[in-house]
């Protein structure tokens, strides 16, 4: 069940998602996958370009959330977006910069998106030297963050209804994950998120769309770059998309 139900303004994902990502992702995406996937989800299901008004929780403090229980906490992370570009008139209008901007404020304090990139390399991930390992990060969190902008910064939102459902999982479970259901005019998705509890609480770590795993999906592109091209070559493939991306803005 999804007993906890929120309203607020978001694109329609069927159309625009999934031109928006095939535009902005480096690597494409196995054919089979049914949309580009998660990497946009997190910021794009919740944000309209102009928002309208909405029934939103109010963001926790940072310190706060990371104290949250974890579905609370993808609630904070995802609907709080809303808040966050509501109050940036440049964001609002769909100013990219402005948008990467409020992704890195609003949206990277609730993820660990150092463990994603670990996970993501796999057995590729300790054959890096200590300086590849945080340029990896580094390139890898920028991809992340200038997709969720690019896919912002071209959607119109529509009204949706959220759905969150309780978490299952023991009182002292360290990693979890929190199920949750966006409904649109006619369509609905199943997004789910992976949080792992650590010294500073819980962290968004990965993202599951119509059941592919982000992790999983770059697992098997990254491995087939790093077999061609070694890591240095991985680094290279995304320090130059990167270097596009921000050179679009």
């Amino acid at each position: 069940m999804f007993p906890v139900r929120s309203r607020s303004p978001i694109p329609a994902l069927a159309i625009a998602l999934p031109l928006a990502l095939r535009a902005a992702l480096p690597i494409a995406l196995p054919i089979a996958l049914p949309v580009a996937l998660p990497i946009a989800l997190p910021l794009a299901l919740p944000l309209a370009l102009p928002i309208a008004a909405a029934t939103l929780i109010w963001p926790l403090p940072a310190n706060a959330a990371e104290r949250a229980a974890p579905d609370r906490l993808v609630r904070t992370a995802v609907e709080g977006v809303i808040s966050a570009v509501r109050a940036d008139s440049a964001a609002s209008a769909g100013d990219q910069a402005s948008v990467v901007a409020v992704v890195r404020r609003q949206f990277l304090p609730y993820t660990d998106f150092a463990r994603t990139t670990r996970l993501a390399l796999g057995p590729a991930w300790p054959t890096a030297n200590p300086a590849q390992q945080q340029q990896l990060v580094e390139q890898f969190r920028t991809l992340l963050v200038h997709t969720y902008a690019l896919s912002l910064s071209q959607l119109r939102g529509q009204n949706v209804e959220f759905r969150y459902a309780p978490v299952q999982g023991g009182a002292n479970a360290d990693d979890v994950v929190v199920r949750t259901r966006v409904i649109t005019a006619g369509d609905e998705n199943q997004i789910d998120y992976r949080l792992r509890r650590g010294a500073d609480g819980w962290k968004i770590y990965d993202i599951n769309m119509m059941g592919a795993w982000l992790i999983e999906v770059y697992r098997r592109q990254f491995g087939d770059i790093v077999e061609r091209d070694g890591i240095d070559g991985l680094i290279r493939y995304l320090s130059e998309h990167n270097a596009r991306q921000a050179g679009g803005r």
